[in-house]
C-alpha cells in the first residue's frame, strides 16, 4: 500500500524502512528536512484516496500542530493515523475533530523502540473497523507474528499503550533495585555474568533483562559512564491517574514514578527536612553541606 509518515526520528525512520524493505511505496515528510516530500501539503498531494497520513511526532503541541494540518489538507474518507506515545484521551478528541471533517483517525500505540526495525513493532489500534482494515497490511508488516491487534474503538489504542508503558516502569524499577542490592554487597559479584544467566530458565528473564545484558556488557559491571539521571514522558504518569479515576491501586507502578523523580535530584530538600528533625528531637548528627558521604 501508498502511505505518508511524518516524522522520521528513531521510530518513524526505521518504520519506514521496513514498510519499504516489504514492497509498501512511502512519502515521507520531516520537519528538519530529508524527506521525500518538502511539505505536508506536498506529502498529502502526491497520496491517493484514500490517503493515509501517519504521525510518529512527539505528543501534545508537535501532533496538534500537525493533525490540524492534515485535517485542512485531506478529504473525506481519508485516514490519520497517529503512532506517537498520546494521551488517549487527547485521541478521541481528535477523533471527533476529524469525524467532523469526514475524515478516520486511528491511534495506534508502537512499542519496540530503535530494535523495532529488526525484530518488529508490537502494535495497539484503536478505531472503527473500516479505517483499520485498510491500514492493516502496513500494521501486519512492522509488526512481529502475533504483534499486532485492534484492540477497541477509538482511544483503546492509546490507553492499553499507556498502560503498558506503566507496567514498564514498574519492571524496569524492581530490575534496578534488585541489581543496586547486589552492586553494594559484600560479594564480589559479576552482574554482567548474573544478567546472562538469568536470562535462561529464571522466572525473571525478559527482553528487558537481555537488554540490561547488553547495557552491562557495553559499560562495565558498575555502569559508571552513565549517570543516575532518569526521564519519563508521560505515559506512567497518566496511567497512575486513571489508577485514581477508577480507584485502583497501582503501588508498584506509583512507586517507580517517584523513584524516577528521585533520580532527578542531586540533593533532596525534603532529605534536609527528614535530618533536621531527627537532630531536633532526637540529637541525631547531621552532616554539613558539602561532607562527604560514608
Amino acid at each position: 500500500m501508498k502511505l505518508g509518515m511524518i516524522g522520521l526520528g528513531r521510530m518513524g525512520g526505521n518504520m519506514v524502512r521496513r514498510l519499504e524493505r516489504d514492497g509498501h511505496e512511502l512519502v515521507t515528510y520531516t520537519r528538519s528536512g530529508g524527506g521525500t516530500a518538502a511539505t505536508i501539503e506536498e506529502l498529502v498531494s502526491a497520496l491517493q484516496p484514500p490517503r493515509v497520513a501517519w504521525m510518529m511526532v512527539p505528543a501534545g503541541e508537535a501532533t496538534e500542530v500537525t493533525l490540524a494540518t492534515l485535517l485542512g489538507l485531506l478529504e473525506p474518507d481519508d485516514i490519520v493515523v497517529d503512532g506517537g506515545n498520546s494521551n488517549f484521551r487527547d485521541s478521541k478528541r481528535r477523533y471527533e475533530d476529524a469525524r467532523e471533517r469526514g475524515i478516520r483517525f486511528i491511534d495506534v500505540g508502537v512499542s519496540g523502540g530503535i530494535w523495532g526495525l529488526q525484530v518488529g513493532y508490537c502494535l495497539m489500534a484503536g478505531g472503527d473497523d473500516e479505517a483499520i482494515a485498510i491500514v492493516e497490511p502496513a500494521f501486519r508488516t512492522l509488526a512481529p507474528e502475533d504483534g499486532y491487534a485492534h484492540v477497541g474503538p477509538s482511544g483503546a489504542g492509546h490507553f492499553v499503550k499507556m498502560v503498558h508503558n506503566g507496567i514498564e516502569y514498574g519492571l524496569m524499577q524492581a530490575y534496578a533495585e534488585g541489581f543496586e542490592i547486589m552492586h553494594a554487597s559484600e560479594y564480589d559479584l559479576d552482574l554482567h555474568e548474573i544478567a546472562g544467566i538469568w536470562r535462561y530458565g529464571s522466572v525473571v528473564r525478559s527482553w528487558l533483562l537481555e537488554l540490561l545484558h547488553t547495557a552491562l556488557e557495553q559499560h562495565g559491571s558498575g555502569l559508571d559512564d552513565i549517570a543516575g539521571y532518569v526521564q519519563d514522558s508521560g505515559e506512567g504518569r497518566w496511567t497512575i491517574e486513571e489508577a485514581i479515576n477508577e480507584d485502583i491501586p497501582v503501588p508498584v507502578i506509583a512507586a517507580s514514578l517517584f523513584a524516577r523523580f528521585a533520580s532527578r535530584q542531586e540533593e533532596s530538600f525534603g532529605a534536609k527536612v527528614s535530618a533536621a528533625l531527627r537532630e531536633q528531637f532526637g540529637g541525631h548528627a547531621i552532616r554539613a553541606a558539602g561532607e562527604e558521604k560514608a
